[in-house]
């Protein structure tokens, strides 16, 4: 997930414990039973998804803590309160247009921005009907219904929890931060023009790639819409386009934001960036083998902003801003509310991470996807740049 913080790319990546390694082998072990059953190889996706969601033993289905400096990586709730404080001014603002709806995050990890959010949203006078949270990790909905009730105990009981997105349409604004980055790609590399999709199979070594003929389509369109050369290697997230359009059908008014690491498609696929951008987190390492200890670490893909506009544009969402981290945060008040904390150290070390180019405030991207929003997004006021899509 985040690439803020701390971070040392490249270089070796500490060993496991005993314990961890074990459970790495327990999943490896699943993954070669689906291999054997496909006769061929698996799927990228499908590995990738058995390696951060497979039950009790995916990355995200387990209980190692990946957040923080005790995990493997540092998201932007987690630097401090500043980022909730700003993202909450905006949710306020959406909510005064809309005069009610409920508020949903997706993916909401530690819970930490949420309750921030909520936080704000209290002083701002600006509360949602009710608050969802779409989390599928058992670990992680403890972890979340614990801080709620530390911070917002009186709160706990308009919380409610969801494996799936809401059965009936809804009106109110959904966060979708670092989530996008996490679903299983398709990874495709360009051979005589033509795609070849890549598969996961099983040697005496460990995991290896086997490329096939495959392409459902996506990746043909990519390579004519973009004229990716030969020797081309990148990804396309056909899962998270489906992931926009479904939610896009049941929002029926409101704002979706979604917070996130990535590029316009023009950027993504650049003729330089010939390897992809596929990445993974292990304690606070970065590096490119998702097949090294399956399990214990995160696998990423960077988001093609203008595959997700596209997606929501399918379903009759419209784009009501994009810009970047930086860019959102400083439209927000953020330098005015850390110049207001106490503490002037801690405000200016979230500011340098929140805003800064080398830091998150570049890489970082925010989109606003609506429906029925008549008025401008405040978050966007500084900066727009819908018309790099």
């Amino acid at each position: 997930m985040s690439i803020g913080g701390s971070l040392d790319v490249g270089g070796h990546i500490p060993a496991p414990s005993a314990d961890a390694l074990a459970h790495s082998q327990r999943l490896v072990a699943m993954i070669e039973a689906s291999i054997r059953a496909e006769h061929g190889g698996l799927a990228f996706d499908r590995f990738m998804e058995a390696a951060l969601y497979a039950p009790g033993l995916g990355y995200y289905a387990a209980g190692a803590r990946k957040f923080g400096p005790e995990g493997d990586f540092v998201t932007a709730p987690e630097i401090g309160s500043l980022f909730g404080q700003c993202v909450g001014q905006q949710v306020a603002g959406i909510f005064e247009e809309l005069g009610h709806g409920v508020l949903l995050e997706a993916g909401p990890g530690t819970g930490r921005l949420m309750v921030d959010v909520l936080e704000a949203l209290t002083i701002l006078g600006a509360l949602p009907d009710a608050v969802f949270l779409l989390e599928t990790s058992p670990e992680l909905r403890e972890r979340q219904h614990a801080l709620l009730r530390r911070r917002l105990p009186d709160y706990v009981a308009r919380v409610t929890w969801l494996s799936e997105w809401p059965s009936d349409g809804f009106e109110g604004v959904v966060l979708a931060n670092e989530v996008l980055d996490a679903m299983p790609v398709t990874r495709f590399r360009v051979a005589a023009g033509q795609p070849l999709v890549a598969h996961v199979v099983h040697e005496a070594s460990g995991f290896s790639w086997d490329w096939h003929n495959t392409d459902t389509g996506s990746a043909t369109r990519l390579i004519e819409r973009y004229a990716l050369p030969d020797d081309y290697t990148t990804e396309v997230n056909e899962r998270a386009s489906a992931w926009i359009r479904d939610l896009g059908r049941r929002l029926h008014r409101g704002v979706l934001l979604v917070i996130d690491y990535g590029f316009p498609g023009n950027e993504y696929y650049h003729p330089d960036r010939r390897d992809g951008t596929l990445m993974c987190h292990y304690r606070h390492h970065a590096h490119g083998d998702p097949f090294s200890y399956p399990g214990l670490q995160d696998i990423t893909s960077h988001v093609d902003f203008s595959a997700i506009a596209e997606a929501g544009a399918e379903s009759g969402l419209r784009v009501a801003g994009f810009s970047s981290q930086g860019g959102f945060l400083l439209s927000l008040g953020l330098l005015e509310r850390a110049e207001a904390m106490s503490d002037a150290m801690a405000a200016a070390r979230q500011v340098k991470y929140l805003t800064l180019p080398s830091e998150m405030g570049e890489l970082f991207k925010v989109m606003a996807l609506s429906r029925g929003i008549k008025q401008p997004l405040e978050g966007f006021s500084l900066s727009d740049r819908t018309s790099a899509l």
